[in-house]
């Protein structure tokens, strides 16, 4: 089985938190509400990774001011692949509260929408496992 680090931002801006909905087709949790994130590649270092991440998949103009270390986990997942294959992954995530400066987001093929959504309005999205339980470890939802 393959393992993976992924560094994950908690990104907040103005008491609204990032939502990004997976595409259909691909990832660990295709369709449902999620944070963004992605794995590590040789040579980065964590925050290097991060910052990529956020470009990648948010665009440049999303203005992070603040990074900070909140807590790490992990678990297997399957990730399903654009050409519908598959595999078994052992991921490490490393999350991090982030904030930003704006809310400029134009993200890429790996979302079909996102949204900054108030804690109080969680509960109107379907929200990952792994979404769901950051949120409550930060008590955020119940």
């Amino acid at each position: 089985m393959r393992q993976r680090t992924i560094v994950c931002p908690v990104i907040q801006n103005e008491g609204a938190y990032l939502l990004c909905k997976m595409a259909a087709d691909r990832g660990v949790f295709p369709g449902q509400w999620a944070l963004s994130g992605g794995g590590m590649e040789p040579g980065e270092t964590i925050e290097q990774a991060l910052r990529r991440e956020i470009r990648e998949e948010l665009g440049e103009a999303l203005d992070i001011t603040t990074i900070t270390p909140w807590r790490f986990r992990d678990d297997i997942r399957v990730k399903t692949y654009p050409d519908g294959s598959s595999e078994e992954i052992y991921m490490i995530y490393l999350i991090f509260d982030c904030i930003s400066a704006n809310r400029d987001v134009v993200f890429n093929d790996e979302f079909d929408e996102v949204a900054w959504v108030a804690p109080e309005d969680f509960h109107r999205y379907d929200l990952n496992e792994a979404t769901r339980l950051t949120f409550t470890q930060k008590q955020l939802l119940k």
